[in-house]
């Protein structure tokens, strides 16, 4: 799960830290991308379901971006919009797919044998419930946080991909070189939801099924893994902000398993975990400022000894 959550912060980093700007879209284009791909899995092919859930990422994004530059709606409000749209849009899908395919129940749709890890398994010969079985998923999903990771470092070093890192520092400074801002920040706001739309995919195919809860809390999860990748990796660049990225999303779902696994601060009923997950949650999206804040008292101490 910390890898499936790794590409969701990877496309949260772009948004975020490349293009300085706060998107609520998240958590609907986390949704979109697993129902419209659950749905494409199910009833097509696990693997059609790759592209498909890009495609509603970018979507989403396109929206959010359209809504930001051309009808001048701030940020947030755009992706609040936005991601309020898709959740209507999610009901309606999991509705036509529990009209059209048989044997679902509502609001689920169970992968079942059509999702991509399950075909692996079921190649090799490996039980699912077997420890090979969490070997043979977690290389699956190295191998498309790499592909990604590499991807990405490649199309930052384009023409297009500085652009976008420099619309995110100084959009005045770019649009007095003649180039669309506007244009930029719609390409980056869809390259950041397709990606957070292939980790929903990803994440319902490793689950099993997917429904409307699934996106619950994404947004929340992104955002601490890329605040706590990039304090403990700190400096600037591309590559090294898309491994703190990487990591923080795998430094925060050990802490989560953790805290959830010992039943720190008494996480052993469902509502005690929701309370539990979300003081991990301000913890980790604080620590930066509790980080400067020790740093700063502790170099006033030293300068009133000297």
């Amino acid at each position: 799960m910390g890898l499936v959550y790794a590409i969701l912060a990877m496309g949260i980093f772009i948004s975020l830290r490349v293009l300085n700007i706060p998107d609520l879209t998240t958590e609907g284009s986390f949704g979109v991308g697993a129902i419209f791909g659950g749905i494409v899995g199910v009833s097509v092919h696990p693997f059609v379901s790759i592209p498909i859930a890009l495609l509603s990422g970018a979507c989403a994004g396109f929206i959010t971006g359209f809504l930001q530059t051309k009808l001048r709606v701030h940020p947030v409000l755009a992706g609040i919009i936005t991601m309020n749209m898709l959740y209507s849009v999610n009901l309606l899908l999991i509705h036509v797919a529990t009209e059209r395919l048989k044997g679902l129940k509502n609001t689920n749709l169970p992968f079942g044998k059509s999702a991509i890890f399950r075909m692996a398994l079921d190649k090799l010969g490996l039980s699912s419930s077997s420890m090979s079985a969490v070997y043979v998923k977690s290389a699956i999903l190295l191998a498309f946080v790499a592909i990604i990771l590499l991807l990405l470092v490649l199309f930052f070093s384009t023409n297009t991909g500085l652009a976008i890192r420099a619309t995110g520092n100084n959009a005045d400074m770019v649009r007095a070189f003649s180039i669309n801002v506007d244009r930029t920040k719609i390409l980056g706001l869809c390259i950041s939801n397709a990606l957070v739309a292939l980790s929903g995919t990803m994440c319902a195919q490793l689950s099993g099924y997917t429904d409307l809860n699934l996106n619950n809390g994404t947004l929340i999860r992104g955002l601490a893994a890329v605040i706590l990748g990039c304090a403990i990796i700190r400096g600037g660049g591309i590559l090294r902000g898309l491994i703190a990225s990487v990591f923080g999303a795998l430094i925060y779902q050990l802490l989560v398993a953790v805290v959830v696994r010992y039943q720190i601060f008494g996480a052993n009923s469902s509502d005690m975990k929701s309370i539990t997950l979300a003081t991990v949650m301000a913890l980790v999206l604080a620590a930066p400022a509790i980080r400067e804040s020790f740093i700063r008292k502790k170099g006033g101490k030293d300068h009133a000894g000297n």
